[in-house]
């Protein structure tokens, strides 16, 4: 089983402002994490005047094309936040969401492209994504098995290296949304790397993900779950991402390591240890008929007639005097 790969999606979280976005960098680059993601959005070549809110979070912007503008960095500083991610050994990843985005993270020379699930079927989109052939990470949060098929049949074809991840599109995803279950039914139907992309807020979807098998994972991450912005609330604060990075790794460990149950010969000396042997719970003399209310079992075993053994002594005579906590041994009997 390879490392799985871990994504902090940073998305919007920089709420615009250059310098946090890079302070994200920064402060992830300390967590052992893989790799950092952002989202890339042209305003006009994107949105509308008609496009509306997901939700109602902003005090600053009158429409969401306001929000993509107010947010949005320039081509050079895209490239200097990815200089930043690889002088950090970081991969930087970004989602776009316009075939402009795609020209820009093409002239910056990205490697791997993240699409959001709303994107499935911008094939206009997808297609530039394919004609770059680099590696792509698709989301299937909005979609049904049906459109994914569609989707990943389409991009197979153009012979791209894909990688799919079960996602909800719920903010915060709670419990009974994250499914869980999903990834085994992608793994089996299209035979590509699978993971989970999270929104639930905290560090327990990913490690539930881990334990059942998933090749990478994503995450959003923010400062502060009170900061502003429209994915706070469904983020890991930064200062949880290292425990659960370390939660993910001992889990690999567990995973590549099955134990097996047949034998179980490297605890003989702690069996001896912690086994028992049967002894006498009261002085008792020589001539005595044993009942089950004259034993106790004592550790460590070895010493006496194993504990396991002590329906076969009942009722059995004893050949001499044993005081209370004796060991019995099949010599002490008649």
């Amino acid at each position: 089983m390879n490392e799985i790969y871990l994504i902090a999606e940073i998305g919007q979280a920089h709420e615009g402002s250059l310098g946090i976005a890079h302070s994200y960098i920064d402060a992830l680059a300390t967590t052992g994490v893989n790799a950092v993601k952002f989202q890339i959005h042209i305003a006009e070549a994107e949105s509308s005047m008609y496009e509306p809110f997901r939700s109602e979070f902003s005090y600053e912007d009158q429409t969401r094309m306001d929000y993509w503008k107010r947010t949005q960095f320039t081509e050079a500083q895209w490239a200097g936040l990815k200089k930043h991610c690889h002088d950090r050994k970081l991969d930087f990843i970004a989602s776009p969401f316009s075939v402009s985005a795609v020209d820009l993270l093409g002239n910056i020379g990205t490697e791997i492209y993240k699409t959001g699930s709303g994107e499935m079927d911008n094939f206009l989109m997808l297609d530039r994504i394919a004609d770059s052939g680099k590696k792509i990470i698709l989301s299937s949060g909005m979609s049904s098995i049906s459109e994914l098929d569609n989707t990943i049949n389409y991009l197979k074809n153009r012979n791209c290296y894909l990688s799919l991840l079960q996602c909800t599109s719920s903010y915060p995803a709670e419990p009974q949304q994250w499914g869980l279950n999903v990834m085994e039914l992608f793994k089996e139907r299209y035979k590509i790397p699978v993971g989970f992309s999270d929104h639930s807020g905290d560090i327990y979807a990913c490690l539930a993900a881990a334990s059942l098998g998933a090749q990478l994972l994503e995450f959003h991450v923010v400062f502060d779950q009170k900061m502003f912005g429209p994915d706070a609330s469904s983020s890991i604060p930064v200062r949880k991402v290292k425990n659960l990075v370390q939660g993910i790794r001992k889990i690999e460990i567990a995973l590549n390591n099955p134990v097996d149950k047949t034998s179980n010969n490297k605890f003989e000396s702690l069996k001896t240890i912690f086994g028992k042997s049967l002894a006498v719970n009261r002085n008792l003399q020589e001539g005595h008929i044993l009942t089950i209310d004259d034993l106790e079992s004592k550790k460590p075993a070895g010493y006496g007639i194993p504990a396991k053994d002590y329906k076969e002594i009942i009722e059995k005579r004893l050949n001499k005097d044993l005081a209370q906590w004796d060991f019995i041994t099949a010599n002490d009997l008649v």
